[in-house]
Formats: structure tokens, sequence, C-alpha cells
């Protein structure tokens, strides 16, 4: 059985793992599942109805971190968690950061920067504080050299090349200014943007926000 990412192109999360399995060269199927709904095709393999989740010969795994160690306990060719016991340490610090102090938090904005929804002025300026925090915090540990963690690609890059741009769009659309302008974020997304890997994953989000966007639009 060839193990299937689940989910949908538009989510970011989903997008880490399809990055990380094209980056390693892993075959794979793709199905798509929606949230949103109770359906047993979702809520049999991801308790919470959640998405991305992999199918695997073994059964379903939940949470986008567990999904990817899977993959690189399963496919080891490709390694893209450094076998130095400190530096995959600080590969998933990265990633933690990242995704809990920053993407989570901007994730607060996304109603009203993306979606025509609106966000109260009590959670804008909450979620502004937090992500002024998160940022300071994140630089201290960025490298740049020139991926997020060194000389080498990682699962942290495949954490930040889905995640950065949300981050940097939701915070200037509500904001009027990036939180991340302080890091080359910009440069370095344009760099990654080149890899053939990452261009592909970008086809597909946009080509599936649209299909998403348009499905909203007829409920309305």
């Amino acid at each position: 059985m060839t193990i299937k990412l689940c989910g949908f192109a538009a989510s970011n999360y989903y997008n880490k793992l399809k990055l990380q399995l094209l980056e390693k060269g892993v075959a794979f199927e793709e199905e798509l599942v929606w949230v949103g709904n109770s359906d047993g095709k979702l809520m049999d393999r991801s308790p919470l109805g959640k998405v991305p989740f992999l199918d695997t010969p073994q059964g379903p795994i939940s949470e986008s971190m567990a999904c990817a160690e899977y993959i690189e306990a399963v496919y080891p060719e490709n390694r893209l968690m450094p076998q130095d016991p400190y530096a995959a340490a600080k590969v998933r610090e990265l990633i933690l950061y990242s995704e809990l102090h920053l993407e989570l938090v901007a994730r607060q904005l996304y109603p009203e920067a993306f979606f025509g929804g609106k966000v109260s002025d009590e959670i804008k300026d909450r979620t502004r504080k937090l992500l002024q925090k998160g940022a300071v915090a994140f630089a201290s540990l960025v490298r740049f050299s020139p991926f997020i963690a060194g000389p080498e690609l990682t699962l942290a890059d495949c954490a930040a090349i889905v995640h950065l741009p949300l981050i940097s769009s939701a915070s200037k659309l509500i904001y009027g200014e990036d939180v991340l302008a302080a890091l080359p974020v910009k440069d370095y997304l344009r760099q990654m943007n080149e890899r053939p890997t990452v261009k592909a994953v970008n086809a597909d989000r946009k080509a599936n926000t649209e299909l998403m966007l348009a499905a909203r639009a007829a409920k309305k």
C-alpha cells in the first residue's frame, strides 16, 4: 500500500507534509478530504476532524508533526532531520516556534485578512502583541544560511515555506505592517520558490484555494 496524504492543498499544514514527501522523493497518493463535517471518511481517521492526516499500511496518523516524524522514520532516504540529536532538536524547536508562536497566533487574523469576516479589536490587539513577541523569539533562532536551520534543507524549511507567507500577509493586511519585516523572509522565500517541489506545491495550493472559495461562494 502506498502512503496516502489526506486533506486539501489549500491547507498550509497539508502542504508542509506534501513538500516533505516531494523533497524526499517518496511515492504517495493524495486523497481530497474537506473539514467541517462529521463524515466517517474524516472522523474515523482524524478524531478531531482535522487535516492533514496520513493513511499508512499500519493505519491512520493525525497531527502534522506526528505524520512528519513517521515519514522520516519509514523513509530514511534524503533525510530532512539531522542525525545529530542536538541539531535535530533545534529543527524541532524552529518548527514549534514557527507554528505555535507565530502561525497559530496569526490564524486569529485569518477570518478578516483572507475570508471577508471580522475580528474584534480586542483579539487584534492581543494577537499583535503575541506575534511581536513570537517574531523576536523566532528571529533569535533562525539561521537563513541559506536554509532556516543552517546549510541543509530540513523539516523546519518545509514548515517555514508554507507558514511564513501567511503570517506576513495576515499581519500586513490587518496592521499595515509585516511582523516578520526584520527578517530576510522575502529573499528566503524567493530562493525557495525556485525549487521544483515548491513550485508544484504552490500551483496545487492556488488551484485548490480557488476551488474552496468557489464552493464557499456557492453556499451563500
